[in-house]
């Protein structure tokens, strides 16, 4: 009798030959992330694919085991806004921190109300009446426990670029955006102040000023600047001027905000992810001329 179903069975059929049969079973695949992360460089080194590739693969690998929880902006780096705070509050908020999405509260600062987009802020300024709450979003939220891949996924479903990270009790533990999960598999995603790190980390500007890395360190800002920058209240535990100033001001400095120090005066031109990337640095005295 013949078989109903022949096309089932050629379906079936191990397709690989004698000899590839015969190098799998001396050269199996393999068996965990971390063998597969291993041949992931093996590959790179054969010039089967590139660095850039091996690492883009490797950080989805890992991103599989990585929860918002550990990516997330935490809650007191958070930058949100006020419900009840008037326009020019609110506008000033916005071009302070050059965020595009902004977490709305109303009474309690965990009170999460909705997302407002900046460039809404256009709508309230060619027509005044509006209310704002009528601008604003509906807010996702997440657990900490949240898997990035799913995450992902999730942002890409619904076009939404930001979601609220809550704890096991409810609270708000912080943010997290699309962006945040894509820097796991790309790298750190480069914005107009990034340079690579061997360019340098001061540069002269044509009107006699400096910018500055947040990351560069006192000692090589001392030795540029002829100074000698210390804490003043004589805690040695900063190793970077980013640390330092924001040591001396008390918090994270925000863009615009500025401070003075050893006959320096530092002006913050960016932050991102609650630290100082770039200070325009000056004398005391062009104080007038930085802003």
């Amino acid at each position: 009798m013949s078989d109903p179903h022949p096309a089932r069975a050629s379906e079936k059929e191990d397709k690989r030959t004698f000899l590839q049969k015969i190098q799998e079973f001396i050269h199996p695949g393999p068996d965990s992330k971390a063998e597969l992360i291993e041949t992931l460089a093996d590959a790179e080194d054969n010039d089967i694919i590139g660095a850039e590739s091996r690492v883009m693969l490797e950080g989805v690998i890992r991103m599989a085991d990585q929860t918002a929880g550990e990516v997330m902006v935490a809650a007191p780096r958070m930058d949100r806004i006020n419900i009840d705070a008037g326009y020019d509050e609110i506008l000033h908020v916005v071009i302070d921190t050059a965020h595009s999405r902004f977490p709305v509260y109303e009474g309690e600062r965990d009170n999460i109300i909705g997302i407002l987009l900046a460039k809404d802020l256009l709508k309230l300024h060619r027509a005044p009446e509006l209310n704002i709450r009528a601008l604003l979003r509906p807010a996702t939220f997440v657990p900490e426990s949240k898997g990035l891949n799913d995450l992902l996924r999730e942002f890409r479903g619904n076009r939404n670029h930001l979601a609220i990270v809550i704890d096991e009790f409810g609270r708000v533990a912080g943010l997290i955006t699309i962006e945040d999960v894509l820097e796991q598999i790309v790298g750190e995603i480069e914005d107009e102040f990034d340079i690579p790190e061997d360019e340098g980390d001061i540069f002269g500007l044509s009107d006699r000023t400096y910018r500055v890395s947040g990351d560069t360190s006192i000692e090589r800002v001392n030795e540029s600047f002829g100074v000698s920058l210390l804490p003043t209240d004589g805690v040695q535990d900063f190793d970077t001027i980013g640390g330092l100033i924001a040591h001396e001001m008390g918090h994270v400095p925000k863009r615009g905000e500025h401070h003075s120090l050893a006959g320096l005066n530092f002006v913050v031109l960016h932050t991102k992810g609650g630290a100082v990337r770039w200070f325009k640095v000056s004398p005391v005295a062009d104080d007038d001329r930085t802003g």
